[in-house]
């Protein structure tokens, strides 16, 4: 996946309004201010109210489910090689977010980790480096998820 894909996807959903924010490997570059490794796939999480009219912006793109595990996320995928991966997320009227996860569990989107990151001068919403150290908890890290925590580290001091 490279950034013209990243702003291929995102630039859309922005001109419609449809909220959004990068996590991931993306998430970690737009927080960091460059690309810092290669990624596989775009991971967004998505206001939950608008995952289909996402999912109808992403299909002129080429973006086809891939892997469904709704409610938890929802894998896109286009020509076998670029990937989407959306996790939906419902807000509260406090502006909250809560993700499904796995057994009953869910994930918290606090409203203040939701901020704005850049990429090559394009800013980019997505997730703080608080909230994504604490994703990034609960299973044995990679190489890459290992690299993405001493970045997230350095931003939080």
């Amino acid at each position: 996946m490279q950034l013209s894909d990243v702003l291929a996807v995102t630039q859309p959903l922005a001109a419609a309004g449809l909220r959004h924010w990068v996590a991931g490997g993306w998430g970690v570059d737009a927080l960091i201010g460059r690309q810092t490794r290669p990624h596989r796939d775009l991971d967004l999480a998505v206001d939950a109210a608008s995952l289909d009219e996402t999912r109808r912006l992403l299909a002129p793109l080429g973006y086809r489910a891939e892997t469904d595990w709704l409610p938890i996320r929802v894998e896109l995928a286009a020509d076998r090689e670029r990937w989407v991966d959306l996790h939906p997320v419902v807000f509260g009227a406090d502006g909250q977010g809560r993700q499904a996860g796995p057994d009953g569990t869910h994930f918290a989107y606090p409203a203040r980790d939701l901020v704005t990151g850049s990429l090559d001068g394009h800013r980019l919403p997505c997730l703080s480096a608080r909230l994504q150290i604490a994703f990034h908890s609960g299973y044995p890290p990679r190489e890459v998820d290992l690299a993405d925590l001493a970045l997230l580290r350095s931003l939080t001091g």
